[in-house]
């Protein structure tokens, strides 16, 4: 998979993606700033959102349409919160270039087909499917249709809604597909978040994988490095003081920051399958055991329990030959303090 300039699979270094959603304020200055900071802690790449709330639901005061699910919403009806939280459309333009001006990948989340027309528009290189319209399998096809990398974001699907998923993008040709494991929770609890499905997501539909966390902090995009997981999605507010829908489980510069630093040391720490020893590790060795005179012995002696053992440090024979050796008669006269090796050790004569 490819997202401008960056390759993403299962060698490359993990994108990490600032989502930005509502943590504008209504503000287009604050939403530029915010991907200036997101810039500097670190972020590969901004996601936007590309929606109004006459595309994402209807201005209807019914139970159907306010929030009770035992969310940070509750109480609000679905298209007040999305008139507050969505980005301006006329805004696009201006801050795709102002990622691009930083050195930034960006992409958006369309919610319906006007949104991908209009994304279309402004090139961008890649799609994201917010997890919420997973089941939106005719606007997934034609989101694929566009034949660019798509992402899927799972938070409330079960495997049959990953599949149906999954077969959309296929079926019109697109096999450029990545699966991120999602707790659609805000915020996320921490014994919610699943990780070892991001494993299980890359094995069992065979694409890239990663995390769209909403929990607090870093342990869960940290522990998702280990996972195989190769992107990672984190909501990023400029200031929490500023408030707004998404400001609770979104992080700050510094905590971002903190995030990415400790997800690249994460990263080095995996390494690679080698049994072969770095320079420094053969150094090391030279602190492990083997064999040693530990008394005076001479010509013609017995080797014993006693007299040679298995100690630190490594400049005699394995320890593995002790057995081997135990019972032959020493060839010349060695030293308490001696390193064993076979020039001293007549093993002919055990």
């Amino acid at each position: 998979m490819k997202i401008g300039n960056f390759h993403i699979n299962r060698n490359s270094p993990v994108f990490i993606i600032a989502e930005i959603s509502a943590n504008h304020n209504g503000s287009i200055k604050v939403a530029i700033d915010t991907i200036k900071a997101a810039k500097k802690a670190g972020a590969d790449c901004v996601k936007l959102q590309t929606y109004t709330a006459d595309t994402i639901t209807l201005n209807h005061k019914s139970h159907h349409f306010k929030i009770t699910q035992g969310t940070i919403w509750d109480g609000n009806y679905l298209y007040d919160l999305y008139k507050e939280a969505f980005t301006p459309w006329e805004w696009h333009e201006e801050l795709f270039q102002v990622c691009i001006d930083e050195g930034l990948e960006y992409f958006s989340s369309p919610f319906d087909k006007t949104a991908v027309d209009f994304l279309e528009g402004l090139n961008v290189p890649a799609y994201k499917i917010a997890s919420f319209e997973i089941t939106d399998i005719p606007l997934i096809e034609y989101v694929a249709s566009k034949m660019k990398p798509i992402i899927l974001s799972t938070g409330i699907a079960n495997i049959d809604d990953i599949e149906l998923a999954i077969d959309a993008c296929k079926k019109v040709g697109n096999n450029d597909i990545a699966l991120l494991k999602c707790t659609s929770s805000y915020p996320a609890p921490i014994d919610q978040a699943n990780l070892v499905m991001i494993k299980d997501l890359s094995r069992k539909f065979n694409v890239i994988s990663g995390l769209s966390d909403h929990t607090l902090g870093s342990i869960a995009p940290i522990t998702s490095i280990a996972l195989g997981g190769k992107i990672i999605e984190k909501h990023f507010i400029l200031d929490k003081s500023i408030g707004g829908p998404d400001s609770s489980f979104s992080m700050d510069q510094n905590e971002f920051k903190e995030m990415v630093n400790a997800v690249r040391a994460a990263e080095s720490s995996l390494g690679k399958v080698d049994y072969s020893l770095t320079d420094k590790q053969l150094k090391s060795r030279e602190h492990s055991r083997s064999l040693f005179a530990v008394k005076n012995i001479d010509a013609g002696e017995k080797i014993t329990h006693q007299n040679v053992r298995s100690i630190r440090p490594w400049h005699g024979l394995h320890p593995k030959y002790l057995d081997k050796i135990i019972g032959s008669k020493i060839k010349k006269k060695i030293l308490k303090g001696t390193p064993l090796d076979f020039s001293y050790v007549d093993i002919k004569d055990k």
